[in-house]
């Protein structure tokens, strides 16, 4: 009996790291959506992006960064649903980000990782039910 309580345990854990993460990944990628649209100098200056240039790239990064914010509350809701769309917003995250590898190569390969942990948590975990 005490192994079905650690694996709650562990499970619980995993799905408030995967809805920490997913809201802090939605706030960064809004953030860098938003510094895309001023035409900071903070991204490299002569970077190709996949998708036409880096005004078009900050729109796609705000997008993706509130619909990781809204499965953030859905994973915190604890719906299937939730679950289920905080895997998508995940991967569509690692795909945004690395629409701009080129750009920003450090970052993109730190969201990516921490997309693919969320993932996992969220697949793994996010379909047992938590005990109050």
């Amino acid at each position: 009996m005490a192994s079905v309580t650690q694996d709650d345990e562990r499970g619980v854990n995993w799905l408030v790291f995967a809805s920490t993460m997913l809201g802090l990944a939605g706030i960064m990628s809004v953030i860098d959506g938003i510094v895309a649209l001023s035409r900071s100098k903070f991204y490299a200056p002569y970077a190709t992006y996949v998708f036409s240039d880096l005004r078009t790239w900050g729109w796609i990064m705000i997008v993706v960064g509130v619909l990781l914010v809204v499965a953030a509350m859905g994973v915190v809701a604890g719906s299937q649903f939730g679950r289920w769309f905080g895997i998508g917003a995940a991967v569509l995250s690692a795909l945004a980000q690395f629409s701009a590898m080129q750009a920003y190569p450090g970052w993109t390969m730190l969201i990516f990782a921490v997309d693919v942990l969320v993932i996992y948590a969220l697949a793994a975990y996010g379909g047992k039910p938590s005990r109050a």
